[in-house]
């Protein structure tokens, strides 16, 4: 019998693992691939989950933080237009090979139990959970789902709702890149560039391009660089780096931090628009809010039902409005041209404002 089940063992399943580990309940962590391994991400953890992360991470490993290429600026291309914003304070640029192979690491050096490769295919009951998987049945006191966006736990909408998004992502490698996240949209999506570092990278210069596109507007990086004119003039100077990694589909829904008694945490919690690039920092957040929530439980001083309510309401207060806002930027943008530019034009001339959309996300 464990305390703690964590499905899933990216940022959030990590960060979930690692705080309930450290109080000393007996935490299982369970991950249907395998580390390391790349992943369609901007790579991008904003600032207010820097010290989180340095907390999260074992002593060993925390030199993939303070050694981080560190972003200090925005510049978004639309409409024949360059906005330019400030982040302050920096947010840090990590690779996900390098990120989630530390958390990994992280966890068993904490002592929870880990394994790899092992699909979990049913969970029943209610404190006690059974959680039945490939490699056999376990039972917990609790469970917190971070299994992503997209997962046999985590039914997505009917097959005639889903929005054909797919996400792209790959390292290219680039002379002297700028310390900044670059958004270059066009019509039917967008791509992010930013310079990132990989542990082992002998003096190696790479971006990280990641796009979130409409299926029948493009399926290949190549195809993204092509829809933007300044884009495809940067992409001429760069050599691919690694193969490239795609995910579908991507999908977005109301928050649901909770179902049946289990806390739902990152991107299984809610998917957040890529391009205000809070996925990390809001999956390692609510990962340690949920096992901060399960605390007086395992404690026997709550019941499973009142844990998950005060995570459900943490949730909402602490996040809701990062959602709400970011829908609202996504909207602006799938305003038609002529009514965008305006707007772009007046961003264009009062950086001050995009700083506060910007602030507005975090």
């Amino acid at each position: 019998m464990f305390d703690l089940i964590v499905i899933g063992g990216g940022p959030a399943g990590s960060s979930a693992a690692i705080s309930a580990a450290r109080t000393g309940a007996r935490v299982l962590l369970l991950e249907r691939g395998r580390f390391p391994r790349q992943k369609v991400c901007g790579e991008f953890v904003s600032a207010e989950s820097l010290g989180l992360l340095g907390n999260l991470l074992d002593a060993n490993h925390r030199s993939l933080l303070t050694g981080a290429s560190r972003i200090e600026q925005t510049r978004v291309f639309l409409d024949d237009q360059a906005l330019h914003a400030r982040i302050h304070p920096a947010a840090a640029s990590i690779a996900r090979l390098d990120l989630d192979d530390a958390l990994w690491n992280s966890t068993e050096a904490v002592g929870a139990e880990t394994r790899q490769q092992v699909t979990v295919q049913q969970v029943r009951g209610s404190a006690p959970f059974a959680v039945s998987t490939a490699a056999g049945d376990f039972e917990a006191k609790a469970v917190v789902n971070a299994s992503g966006r997209w997962s046999n736990l985590n039914p997505g909408p009917a097959k005639e709702d889903r929005a054909r998004w797919i996400g792209l992502k790959a390292h290219f490698q680039e002379a002297s890149p700028p310390a900044s996240v670059d958004l270059y949209f066009f019509e039917g999506g967008y791509c992010g560039v930013q310079p990132v570092e990989l542990r082992g990278d002998a003096g190696q210069s790479r971006v990280n391009a990641c796009a979130m596109v409409r299926a029948d507007v493009a399926s290949t990086l190549q195809e993204v660089f092509r829809r933007h004119p300044v884009l495809f003039e940067r992409s001429r100077q760069w050599r691919q780096l690694g193969d490239p990694v795609s995910t579908a589909p991507l999908m977005f829904r109301e928050p649901q931090p909770e179902r049946d008694g289990i806390l739902m945490a990152g991107d299984a919690a809610c998917f957040v628009d890529p391009f205000v690039g809070d996925g990390i920092s809001l999956a390692l957040r609510s990962g340690a809010l949920a096992a901060e929530s399960l605390l007086p439980f395992f404690r026997r001083e709550i019941s499973i039902s009142e844990a998950s309510r005060r995570y459900c309401e943490a949730y909402v207060r602490r996040y809701g409005m990062v959602f709400q806002n970011s829908s609202k930027i996504r909207r602006m943008l799938r305003l038609p041209r002529a009514v965008r530019r305006p707007a772009m034009a007046l961003l264009a001339k009062t950086p001050a404002v995009t700083e506060y959309l910007v602030r507005k996300t975090r």
